[in-house]
């Protein structure tokens, strides 16, 4: 689907109207030719607003007449002085505008000043006033020097399909990297790509759910048949449907279905079957090495959310196959660095043959589990090492439980090859161990909340955290995402924060959600409001919200009823409200945005941006907002929507960049009264190739 990237619209004026622009080329060989026809017949409209109806009729005004060099007051001319004459009456008409424009704006502030209940709105109107003129200032300075057509990108080559910055393997082992190290996250230079990356040709929109949980289409992952068929672990049984499908499935005839493990291992914790697991204080799971998502897919139906995190992998990803299964997951691994997870974010890290070698170091990756584990919480593992029969298995095992001890875990259960324990819901359990115990405890200078990709720690973090508080003890889902004032007094929030964040976000959904349909691009586009219908709950499997805040996008998304999961981003040049996302029972990820997101391309249905612009833009940061443009195509599935709202000068300002990205778009003007502006856009479903390497 590809349609123009502006057109015009009529003149209906609304609560929400919408503004557009388009281009108008010259060639200046063209204006000294004398036998040319009228020179503006290559010109379009550039807006639909009136203030800029006289520059653009004197540009085009009617010259039939032009040919024999005489216009109709009699005087004779030639192309290069009606050129001229009109780069003088451009000039005089931006001096006209803006003499008008400030001597409207200094009557309309005397006239207003003797109120003092008007002064924020007075603020207000004439900061919006100022960009106005800007924005016309530049307007009239490209119709001026006569506008040139917007330069696209180029596609990348077939061989960046699937390229993940960050984790580019060559590239690592030609820094030095190696004894595996190569596979882990390197981002040795800040985003500077200058194509597009296109999906394959045999590429196919994801089927809707609840099909495309258990379907997907072979040809949008990196996978062979081969690696499919040679699959054997527990949570990555699936079977190839025929040669353009891989249906992923939990046959219940089988001893070691998907149902009877997680009913085993909530059985191992106390519960009758997983669908009591919320009951339990569970909902939020960390999936190590995932496989390809069975296990998170059987339990999103019991309304638990589970991450996926696995290493880069270049073909046969488990992260990309869960993605795509419109299931939640990232790259990650234990192998350097700390998670970019809060410490006590998650109910129950689960490891069912993960290739995680727990009895390494010392127990160096337990104690990074323990520390996005909540107190009360449970680990759950499942390996033939937890059954030994041979001496090497068998010390393996017992150095592990020992490990587990030191932390503080109780063992509940084991029951053939999986084992579950529970971390303490005691924080004094650390100081009564016996001395010289290890892993001692973090200081509080060590134990910092929300490591953004630090070394892994040799200590037991998150004692300190202010957030401490069992699994028991707080609300169950969904009651959790309200969130109760004991469980946001750590946050220094009230529930009437929540409340009216919450307020504003269904009002901005409802929204939203009228606007995704190709009508929007249309001459006469579909607005909030109208009767038309919306699209339906599930058009979304997931949306990555790139300044989440408190993740109120997220919590509205589920009020109204939509099937979409969040990945609620928190950039790390803004304030760090990560850990009252996962408190929330949400996915929350801390993330620097001149840097890549740990995904790979295509994995994103929706990409949310409120306020990024404004949070980006600045003049330190080591990126430009065009290169973090540039990464939200990469992340965007093709037809997948991306939706800024930030204050209108920059909105205006990226309106040239998306237009060099290939991305329909159209500006949505908000209320009469507000600073901001919403520019809608969609990315078409292309599959050319341009050779061009990053």
């Amino acid at each position: 689907m590809s349609r123009p990237l502006h057109r015009g619209i009529s003149n209906e004026q609304r609560r929400f109207s919408v503004s557009s622009h388009g281009s108008c080329d010259s060639d200046d060989s063209q204006m000294k030719d004398k036998t040319e026809k009228d020179d503006n017949h290559g010109c379009h409209s550039l807006s639909d607003t009136s203030y800029l109806s006289l520059p653009l009729r004197l540009l085009s005004s009617d010259n039939a007449s032009s040919k024999l060099g005489v216009y109709e007051n009699g005087f004779a001319t030639s192309p290069r002085n009606r050129h001229k004459l009109a780069m003088v009456l451009l000039k005089i008409s931006l001096v006209l505008i803006v003499i008008l424009a400030l001597t409207g704006s200094f009557w309309w502030t005397i006239s207003i000043t003797s109120s003092s209940s008007s002064r924020g709105h007075i603020y207000h109107s004439y900061r919006r006033l100022q960009e106005q003129i800007v924005s016309d200032l530049m307007v009239i300075s490209d119709l001026s020097q006569g506008s040139t057509k917007v330069a696209e990108l180029d596609f990348c080559s077939e061989e960046y399909e699937n390229f993940v910055p960050c984790y580019n393997v060559s590239e690592s082992k030609a820094l030095g990297f190696s004894d595996g190290n190569q596979y882990d996250r390197h981002c040795v230079r800040s985003l500077k790509q200058d194509c597009l990356i296109s999906p394959s040709f045999s590429y196919r929109i994801p089927l809707k759910l609840p099909t495309g949980r258990d379907v997907i289409w072979a040809a949008n992952v990196k996978i062979s048949a081969q690696e499919v068929l040679s699959s054997g672990s527990l949570t990555k049984r699936m079977m190839m449907l025929d040669d353009e499908q891989i249906s992923f499935r939990s046959d219940s005839l089988t001893s070691d279905s998907i149902e009877d493990y997680s009913h085993q291992v909530a059985e191992m914790i106390g519960l009758r079957s997983s669908s009591n697991f919320v009951q339990a204080g569970v909902r939020n799971i960390l999936d190590i090495e995932c496989g390809f998502g069975t296990f998170g897919a059987h339990l999103f139906s019991n309304q638990l959310l589970t991450m996926c995190i696995a290493p880069y992998e270049a073909s046969g990803s488990q992260v990309q196959i869960t993605l795509e299964r419109g299931l939640p997951a990232m790259i990650g691994s234990f192998t350097k660095n700390q998670l970019p997870f809060p410490s006590l974010s998650y109910d129950m890290v689960h490891c069912a043959r993960c290739a995680i070698d727990w009895d390494l170091k010392d127990g160096l990756y337990l104690v990074e589990a323990d520390r996005v584990l909540r107190p009360g919480g449970y680990f759950v593992w499942t390996s033939p090492i937890t059954n030994a029969r041979n001496k090497e298995n068998q010390k393996r095992w017992n150095l592990i439980h020992g490990f587990a001890e030191n932390l503080c875990w109780e063992l509940l259960s084991q029951q053939d090859n999986t084992v579950v324990w529970k971390k303490t819901a005691k924080r004094g359990c650390y100081f009564s161990r016996k001395t010289g115990i290890v892993p001692a405890v973090c200081s509080k200078g060590q134990d910092i909340e929300s490591p953004y990709y630090r070394p892994l720690q040799t200590c037991i973090g998150g004692s300190h955290s202010r957030r401490w508080l069992p699994v028991e003890e707080r609300s169950i889902w969904p009651s959790r995402a309200k969130m109760n004032e004991k469980e946001l007094r750590p946050h220094g929030l009230h529930a009437d924060d929540l409340v009216e964040d919450s307020t504003i976000w269904n009002s901005a959904v409802r929204n939203y959600w009228s606007l995704l349909s190709p009508i929007i691009f249309s001459d006469h586009p579909k607005r909030p409001g109208d009767e038309d219908p919306s699209p339906p709950y599930n058009m979304l499997r997931n949306v990555l919200d790139t300044n989440a805040r408190f993740g109120g996008f997220n919590a509205a998304l589920m009020d109204t009823g939509k099937s979409a999961w969040v990945m609620n981003v928190v950039p790390t040049s803004g304030s760090n409200y990560v850990p009252l996302i996962l408190d929330r029972g949400f996915i929350g990820v801390l993330h620097d945005w001149c840097e890549a997101f740990p995904t790979y391309p295509r994995t994103y249905d929706m990409v949310h941006a409120d306020g990024l612009l404004t949070l980006e833009n600045h003049p330190k940061r080591r990126c430009t907002t065009f290169d973090i443009l540039i990464e939200i195509d990469r992340l965007l599935r093709p037809e997948g929507w991306v939706i800024f709202r930030d204050t209108a000068s920059l909105i205006e300002s990226a309106r040239p960049l998306i237009a060099r990205l290939r991305w329909e778009a159209r500006v949505i003007e908000l209320q009469s009264n507000s600073d901001e502006k919403l520019l809608v856009c969609q990315k078409p479903f292309s599959k050319k190739h341009a050779k061009v390497s990053l």
